[in-house]
């Protein structure tokens, strides 16, 4: 990539950036500069992720973390537990899996013990595919996070996952769904 694409690209992110913190004054409290910084930065690579997966594999982040969701489970999930995993209703995960399967990427086979639900795997295909888009999402995200340092990524995460635990003491547990 040419000097100048990353500048115009870093440009992008920093207008998208200023988007969100923009809205956070001076006389802010912190804790709200830094949810803002938090969100500019996830949506941020977010928003890049979905443009590479897009352009480089003619696919969308739903169904790139659909295919990640079976390639975690290769014995098979039921369409209710895929859809629990994703967090996106039984009709989404119709709609994908039909794409999928028509593509050869995902089957569909009867569950064990209940007539009415289905099974679904991977096809050696579809976990080809899967695999060859997970190494360049890897890829992309060690150069998006490239400009910190080792001692600076691993500062953050231990921050972040220190927030995690805190955070998990001030809210209430996800409902899960029937």
């Amino acid at each position: 990539m040419s000097n100048k694409s990353l500048r115009l690209i870093q440009g992008l992110g920093d207008q998208m950036a200023a988007g969100h913190e923009a809205r956070a004054g001076e006389s802010d409290h912190a804790s709200l500069k830094l949810w803002l910084r938090l969100l500019a930065c996830s949506t941020q690579i977010e928003t890049e992720i979905r443009r590479r997966l897009r352009g480089q594999f003619g696919t969308t982040l739903p169904r790139f973390d659909y295919l990640a969701q079976l390639h975690r489970h290769p014995e098979g999930l039921r369409m209710n537990e895929l859809s629990r995993h994703l967090m996106v209703t039984g009709g989404s995960i119709t709609g994908l899996t039909d794409q999928l399967e028509t593509e050869g990427y995902v089957q569909r086979e009867p569950a064990p013990g209940d007539r009415r639900a289905f099974l679904l795997r991977l096809t050696p295909a579809g976990r080809m595919a899967f695999e060859h888009m997970a190494a360049a999402h890897e890829g992309w995200v060690v150069e998006l996070l490239g400009g910190l340092n080792h001692n600076e990524r691993h500062t953050l995460h231990g921050l972040l996952g220190r927030l995690r635990v805190t955070m998990a003491d001030r809210t209430e547990p996800p409902e899960s769904t029937p």
